[in-house]
């Protein structure tokens, strides 16, 4: 690490503030608000997730900072339209933490930690009631509309599930991803318009959603395997193609699809 003066949270917050003056910023930063900057920080989310993947601590330490950017831009770009403050946003999520946990700053005691769990939700209930502007009592109320719609079906789920809503094993579910596969091989069939097909497709990815929430597999990590999988095979086939002088768009899709059965058998 450095042995050059450390920065504090301060110098940050006005690096920001400068970056954002409109006569001595930058035009970029100058040009962004809280929609085109809304992207980056996803992304910067995402790269946090695959540091800590990776278990590389020290790109780790610098994705923290870029997300923390991100919180820092927001901020600075609401202090400028008078609707709150970096400050505010610390004071804000502390007072939550203080709420939400009078286990640890309140007398409140818990059984096990399901009974935490509930008491958490309840807690949480109760903040969605309170600044709710139209009252809606449906257990699904709250759900963000912000979130990966991946978590946001599983979101639904799992409050559907605690009134009593779901099936109870994997079976069931795996039974209606069929049931549901077989309405998109139908729409096929029909010739069907691109939104029915899109429908149902939906439909799909809902049941498949579902079934990694039963399987208590995390449906990123999974995909980010498959993912993996097909990156590491599909190189792998090229290398192969390569080795005999050839390209992949040079042969036909047989001669793909062989290549690929000896990239999964190589991995067996």
């Amino acid at each position: 690490m450095s042995t050059a003066t450390r920065h504090s949270l301060a110098d940050l917050l006005a690096i920001m503030a400068r970056l954002r003056d409109p006569e001595r910023g930058c035009p970029w930063d100058v040009q962004q608000d809280f929609s085109t900057i809304a992207p980056y920080t996803i992304e910067e989310a995402y790269e946090v997730a695959d540091a800590i993947d990776r278990k590389d601590w020290h790109d780790l330490r610098d994705e923290l900072g870029d997300l923390l950017l991100q919180v820092v831009f927001h901020a600075q770009m609401a202090k400028e339209q008078g609707l709150f403050d970096f400050d505010d946003v610390a004071h804000t999520i502390s007072e939550k933490m203080l709420r939400r946990h009078p286990h640890v700053f309140g007398d409140a005691r818990y059984a096990n930690v399901e009974e935490q769990k509930r008491a958490w939700e309840d807690i949480k209930a109760a903040e969605r009631a309170a600044k709710a502007a139209v009252h809606d009592d449906s257990v699904l109320a709250g759900v963000s509309r912000g979130q990966p719609e991946w978590q946001r079906a599983q979101k639904l789920q799992q409050r559907a599930a605690s009134v009593g809503f779901e099936w109870p094993n994997h079976r069931p579910v795996i039974d209606k991803l069929h049931e549901e596969l077989a309405e998109v091989e139908a729409e096929f069939a029909a010739d069907a318009d691109p939104a029915r097909l899109e429908d149902e497709i939906g439909d799909v990815l809902f049941m498949a959603a579902n079934l990694a929430r039963h399987a208590k597999v995390d449906f990123v990590r999974a995909l980010k395997h498959g993912n993996a999988k097909f990156e590491r095979r599909f190189r792998r086939m090229e290398q192969f193609a390569a080795s005999e002088g050839k390209t992949l768009a040079s042969l036909a899709l047989t001669e793909q699809e062989a290549l690929w059965r000896r990239a999964k058998a190589e991995e067996r």
